[in-house]
């Protein structure tokens, strides 16, 4: 990860939208109907962990209220998904306007599976899912049959943050593919290609 004068080298794929409104207005923010809008029938696993993610990242750093749900930026462009409608901006963000995670952590969120502190603690847990019957781990959180074991999973996902610290003061061994959340995006942040 880049980082100079305060501030990180960040990319991310946005919609030719989000440029538009970028270049009239100077700052874009994430609207919950947005991501309802491009997930459709899966919408709702997203909103399960991105709500999750907006309660608990503000503890990081404090979103604006005009932001309900954060940007994606990655430290590696190869980690960028680019699509027929979007294009790749490259961001310099300052460093505290970020909050960073290792990629891998945030995708078992997407997946609604419990982030373990090792290797051995997840293939415990889900050792612990089969003795309860459960099938599908994303059950517990989707469904209201396991209150506690959808805490435990939901607590697991404080993990998330563990090298967020480490990631901002330019320690990054654990975290393998970083990633970011931006609560906003601004104009002046944008640098070509």
């Amino acid at each position: 990860m880049k980082i100079e004068n305060n501030s990180v080298l960040l990319y991310s794929s946005q919609t030719n939208l989000v440029v538009d409104k970028l270049d009239k207005d100077g700052v874009c923010f994430n609207k919950k109907e947005f991501v309802v809008r491009k997930y459709e029938e899966v919408a709702p696993i997203f909103v399960a962990a991105y709500s999750w993610f907006v309660n608990e990242a503000q503890n990081y750093v404090k979103g604006p209220p005009e932001a309900e749900y954060p940007y994606w930026a990655f430290a590696d462009i190869n980690n960028v998904e680019s699509h027929a409608d979007s294009t790749i901006l490259k961001l310099n963000v300052p460093l505290d306007e970020a909050i960073y995670f290792d990629m891998q952590d945030w995708y078992k969120i997407l997946r609604l599976s419990y982030i373990g502190e090792t290797a051995q603690d997840e293939a415990k847990f889900k050792k612990m899912l089969e003795a309860y019957g459960v099938k599908n781990e994303s059950d517990v959180i989707l469904t209201n049959f396991y209150p506690q074991l959808k805490r435990e999973v939901q607590e697991s996902w404080k993990r998330l943050f563990k090298h967020h610290e480490n990631i901002k003061q330019g320690r990054n061994d654990e975290a393998i593919n970083i990633q970011a959340a931006l609560w906003q995006i601004k104009k002046e942040w944008i640098h070509t290609l």
